[in-house]
């Protein structure tokens, strides 16, 4: 099995094909998965440029809505996790996965699948402090501190992947774990990279919860972008197993931003996307810890009188595979949720959430909630079907669809009353990271990972409720400017231990 690792997409998807094709034509190889590490940019319309968290001189369409309206075809079965510069509207849509487009699948806030028999994990977002403990509560229309904080990895993803078991092969994260850089050639990465320094030496360059992610599920491999550089490291853990970490650029010319894994025979399988029994099990057996709430909601651990480990059985598993007709995730589910691309249409920001049926059929399957849907529901507020009130013209056949106006779904979702921990005391020596286990209960107070390489300004608006908490000077600590990384460098091969194989040499 081939698979293609890019890093940040930035809606180039033409170039990246088009690169794909020259390393298959000229290794005579045939690549049969490519995974993408964030910032993929999934904008079909103008609209959904004004959901983007970018400023106006980087709100470009790109080429990923030939692809949504069936202009052209990925030609290679795609999936991505989401980045800190994506159409928030659209990815709110499938929380727990589904088709953007024909042929390319966006695996949610959080989310496993298997490919063949590799399976597959990752996580969507960067890392903030501020916002890793708050509920789901951003929803259309965003105002400027919900247009970036819907994008801040949460606690209940990180919970939900931390409950998992068995053998996961490969993660992906668009920030890097934090202390990632003490495992590979850290004066190597300085020396092109010398603004990193700082944070480096610090112990600050990188996520946190993506840290103790890496050693508690111990994957085979870890990719991840954001930062736009290479860089690769090797990680022993201590029970003698590794992961092989490999950092790539953006999308743009003699940048490494493409790599092949050549993986074993043994992975191949049948080569279908599907669902992971397991971790559909634990989001079934999590549900109860939705919320929508901005406010802190801490996830369930040792010492309380409620359940704190959802590791699902072998029973619950058999029982999940039971409530859906396939455990294979076909291309038919797909449907346009909005208009496609007009070049003459105004870039006027989305006002209505959207109703994704791929999404309200796993939620009706599974028997768990659309965090937006709870939203909507609280709010009173209704949900639009697919395309509102508006007409889309497909392109495969000169069709017009009017689609139904709204939709309103009742709140299952039920909050469970935890006890909040106790916050360290200022000064108080760094807690030391377990190596098989997260410890749920333990808020993740630095704002640890900066946004390097996008284009976020300092909000000074945050509109949250105010708390008063030790070390309020962790949590109020501004966003820094991002200004996007122009430096390039020249190619070598990789020093990454039998972990990539085919450098992308030069511009396509």
């Amino acid at each position: 099995m081939k698979i293609a690792i890019e890093g940040c997409a930035h809606g180039e998807l033409d170039k990246i094909y088009d690169c794909i094709e020259t390393l298959e034509q000229r290794e005579d190889i045939k690549i049969d998965l490519l995974i993408c590490c964030g910032d993929f940019q999934s904008v079909r319309n103008n609209g959904d440029l004004r959901a983007m968290a970018v400023p106006e001189k980087y709100q470009h369409i790109c080429t990923f809505h030939k692809y949504y309206s069936g202009e052209r075809r990925a030609p290679v079965l795609t999936i991505f996790i989401g980045g800190n510069h994506e159409a928030s509207n659209y990815l709110q849509e499938l929380p727990y996965g589904g088709w953007v487009a024909p042929n390319i699948y966006y695996m949610g806030r959080a989310g496993v699948v298997k490919f063949g028999n590799l399976r597959i994990g990752g996580i969507s977002g960067i890392y903030k402090g501020h916002d890793y403990l708050q509920g789901l509560w951003e929803c259309l229309p965003y105002n400027q501190s919900s247009l970036r904080s819907v994008y801040h990895v949460r606690s209940l993803d990180v919970f939900r992947l931390s409950q998992l078991n068995d053998k996961v092969h490969m993660m992906l994260s668009h920030d890097w774990p934090r202390g990632i850089t003490a495992y590979g050639d850290t004066e190597q990465l300085l020396r092109r990279k010398p603004f990193f320094r700082e944070q480096v030496e610090a112990n600050q360059l990188g996520s946190v919860p993506a840290e103790r992610l890496l050693h508690c599920l111990k994957p085979d491999y870890w990719f991840a972008a954001h930062l736009h550089c290479q860089y690769a490291a090797l990680v022993k853990h201590e029970d003698n197993t590794e992961t092989k970490f490999l950092a790539l650029d953006k999308c743009l010319p003699k940048r490494r931003h493409l790599q092949i894994l050549d993986l074993p025979h043994e992975y191949d399988g049948d080569k279908l996307l599907k669902y992971d029994e397991e971790w559909l099990a634990v989001l079934k057996n999590t549900n109860h810890l939705l919320s929508v709430k901005n406010i802190e909601c801490h996830m369930p651990g040792p010492g309380g009188n409620e359940r704190y480990i959802f590791t699902p059985t072998v029973a619950e598993k058999e029982s999940l595979v039971k409530l859906l007709p396939s455990m294979i995730i076909t291309e038919e589910m797909f449907i346009r949720t909005a208009p496609i691309y007009n070049p003459k249409a105004p870039k006027t920001a989305p006002s209505n959430p959207v109703l994704n049926p791929q999404t309200s059929t796993l939620c009706e399957k599974l028997g768990i909630d659309d965090p937006v849907q709870v939203i909507m529901a609280r709010s009173g507020r209704a949900m639009t079907q697919p395309c509102g009130d508006t007409e889309i013209l497909l392109n495969d056949a000169n069709e017009k669809t009017e689609l139904g106006s709204a939709y309103k779904t009742p709140m299952k979702c039920s909050k469970l009353s935890l006890p909040a921990p106790i916050t360290p005391r200022k000064n108080e020596s760094e807690e030391t990271i377990e190596n098989t286990t997260i410890s749920p209960t333990t808020p993740l107070l630095s704002d640890s990972t900066n946004d390097t390489t996008g284009c976020d300004t300092p909000v000074s608006d945050r509109s949250k409720k105010s708390f008063k908490r030790r070390n309020m000077s962790i949590y109020n600590s501004p966003e820094e400017d991002d200004s996007v990384s122009t430096t390039s460098s020249s190619l070598t091969d990789m020093d990454s231990p039998r972990s990539c194989k085919l450098p992308c040499r030069g511009s396509v």
